[in-house]
């Protein structure tokens, strides 16, 4: 490979529409693909999200359940401390005795109420969850189902476009090595600015590709010339003569075609 600063203007202008043929050639790819990497992420947080909201709410239920165990304890105690006070009463020696033993069994009757209101208000909140966890189950096995389908279609894709990427990577690679800093930084520039990539185009029919602007004959002279970097004054793009791109692109196609 010639080193950089050898490379003629044309040697330049060439490399760098053939840089954009295969970088244009991986967006074409990646555009095959759209949305659908971004829809898998997307789905893979939906589920982890569902699945962490759904072990709370198992764990919520747990909670409750020993909540209503530890109640109902208390309860069985309160019963048999009421029992052991009824059984005191029998045997005191005065209505002061008999009257603070009715005081303590008062409390614990009023006790019992409590937990029973409490317990009563826990299970209803135990079925309130037990159908929020049987909606969210649906939900994350309908988004677990959804994601499964867009990951097999994605693999598909990437089965059948993978290698040719990665081969493509490579020449780009290649290619952007055989160019100099300063122009490869500026074709980067100009290719992430406008909305198609295309940072290099050729002339056609007076004008640059996809452009309405008509360029100066002395101008298309001058880039048919290749003794300098010319850009579109218009949208900044590097100009190529049609002739040299009609050239690259054979040049390309046969690179492509016996990936």
């Amino acid at each position: 490979m010639a080193n950089i600063k050898e490379l003629s203007v044309e040697d330049k202008l060439r490399a760098l529409y053939d840089l954009q043929l295969i970088d244009s050639r991986i967006d074409e790819i990646r555009n095959v693909r759209g949305e659908l990497p971004l829809e898998v992420e997307d789905l893979e947080d939906e589920v982890a999200g569902l699945s962490t909201r759904l072990e709370k709410l198992k764990n919520d239920l747990e909670s409750i359940n020993e909540q209503i165990k530890e109640k109902k304890n208390a309860i069985d105690e309160r019963h048999a401390a009421i029992k052991k006070y009824t059984e005191q009463q029998k045997n005191v020696r005065n209505n002061r005795e008999f009257n603070s033993l009715s005081k303590e069994i008062e409390y614990q009757e009023l006790e019992i109420q409590l937990a029973e209101k409490h317990i009563k208000e826990m299970k209803a909140s135990i079925e309130h969850k037990k159908e929020i966890i049987t909606q969210s189950e649906e939900k994350l096995e309908a988004k677990r189902t959804h994601l499964q389908h867009k990951k097999s279609e994605l693999d598909a894709i990437m089965a059948e476009t993978e290698k040719e990427e990665n081969f493509l990577l490579e020449k780009s690679a290649e290619y952007q090595g055989m160019i100099e800093e300063r122009l490869l930084a500026a074709y980067k520039r100009i290719r992430s600015s406008v909305r198609n990539g295309l940072a290099v185009v050729s002339i056609e029919r007076g004008a640059s590709a996809g452009s309405f602007f008509t360029i100066p004959p002395q101008t298309q002279m001058e880039i048919a010339a290749r003794k300098k970097i010319i850009t579109d004054e218009h949208s900044g793009r590097i100009l190529v003569d049609s002739t040299l791109a009609d050239e690259e692109r054979e040049k390309m196609e046969q690179l492509f075609a016996n990936i």
